[in-house]
């Protein structure tokens, strides 16, 4: 569906800003979760617009899952959710984690968010075969419970050291002497949101008119959005502590801050509440121009994703060939402006050729491995 499409197309630019910003702007780091009290503001919101990036595309991962076994048996759709998921999990250990690295053999393998998409997918492939009703009440127990696990933690002595870190543990991994993996994306709690996104499925079908689809995705995404303010109010569970800080703005920026690796339940509820309303208006404007080329974005997302790696990556090494370290050890801009005027430069120059490889997905789907990019 088109207004699917736009999303995921929305939220790969702002991954990109991020992206230009971790590439350039290696010299002005941030913590996770955000450190309000230190970071500048200009930062600080620059850092927050991606958030939303990883909690919707895993959504809807699984949303369009369902919609696949729509028009397939779930054996077939479990059968590609499986080959798609070990093909991802294979990509983040292979070419994308040689985007981040330029090394080979890498001296750390990072388990990111196209490793985790992976292992979700999996997970899903063999979970869609029970009820869709089970599924939901699987996934909100995962997504509003798995904090409760936050205490829990496996030293590296423990046979429970590696499938623990994997699921819930943000650590590294000494694989060789050589190699060691970290756990960026600890799945756990992104299994429950591709479960949820499955079991939203039922409201994309033939039988539901686009304007009572929107609306519920309103009400959805109004509701959780106000359940975050009252339980991040209550200060009492899903986050650390926020603070006040005797400045609005401040305030405010601990309000929101909330631990990404793993996601907390109070990361996931509004961005995933921003999610649902963005949904609902990109359904409403699915006549807009301005939404069919976000669409295009969505289209190819995984191409543009490795797409605009390599070009950051050979945009970074050139710069530091030419004009050396300029920001300590780094090859940085002195500002935030550049970060942004990058990503627009990089969204229109990387627009061509995701509209054409989107195209050729469309024309050639007698070639298979295409629909797997």
């Amino acid at each position: 569906m088109l207004a699917i499409d736009a999303l995921r197309g929305f939220v790969m630019l702002c991954m990109l800003v991020d992206h230009v910003r971790e590439t350039f702007l290696l010299h002005r780091q941030v913590t996770d979760p955000i450190d309000a009290l230190s970071v500048t503001p200009d930062l600080y919101f620059t850092r927050m617009l991606s958030e939303i990036c990883a909690p919707v595309f895993i959504f809807l991962t699984g949303l369009s899952a369902y919609l696949y076994s729509q028009k397939h048996t779930l054996k077939e759709t479990s059968i590609f959710l499986l080959k798609r998921g070990l093909f991802l999990v294979i990509l983040e250990l292979t070419v994308v984690c040689f985007a981040w690295n330029a090394e080979f053999p890498p001296k750390t393998l990072w388990l990111q968010v196209i490793w985790c998409i992976g292992i979700c997918m999996i997970v899903l492939a063999g979970l869609l075969h029970f009820k869709r009703s089970w599924l939901v009440v699987a996934g909100l127990v995962i997504v509003a419970g798995h904090n409760l696990l936050d205490g829990v933690v496996v030293g590296p002595d423990s046979p429970f050291f590696v499938p623990w870190s994997i699921l819930h543990q943000r650590v590294f991994i000494e694989l060789t002497d050589f190699t060691r993996a970290r756990t960026t994306y600890p799945v756990l709690p992104w299994i429950g949101v591709i479960l949820l996104g499955w079991g939203i499925g039922p409201w994309f079908g033939k039988d539901m008119a686009p304007a009572e689809r929107a609306a519920r995705l309103v009400k959805l995404g109004a509701g959780v959005l106000v359940a975050f303010v009252f339980i991040r109010y209550l200060n009492v569970y899903g986050e650390k502590p926020w603070v006040h800080t005797g400045d609005a703005l401040r305030t405010f920026m601990s309000f929101m801050s909330a631990t990404k690796y793993p996601p907390s339940l109070m990361f996931l509820m509004p961005t995933l509440g921003l999610g649902l309303l963005l949904l609902a208006l990109f359904e409403r404007l699915q006549d807009r121009w301005s939404t069919a080329q976000l669409a295009v974005y969505g289209g190819a997302p995984m191409f543009f994703y490795l797409l605009h790696l390599y070009v950051l990556k050979a945009m970074y090494l050139l710069a530091v060939a030419v004009w050396g370290t300029n920001q300590g050890n780094y090859y940085g801009f002195d500002d935030l402006p550049a970060v942004w005027l990058w990503s627009v430069i990089l969204g229109v120059a990387l627009f061509f050729p995701t509209r054409w490889f989107a195209n050729l997905k469309q024309r050639r789907r007698d070639i298979a491995w295409l629909k797997y990019l």
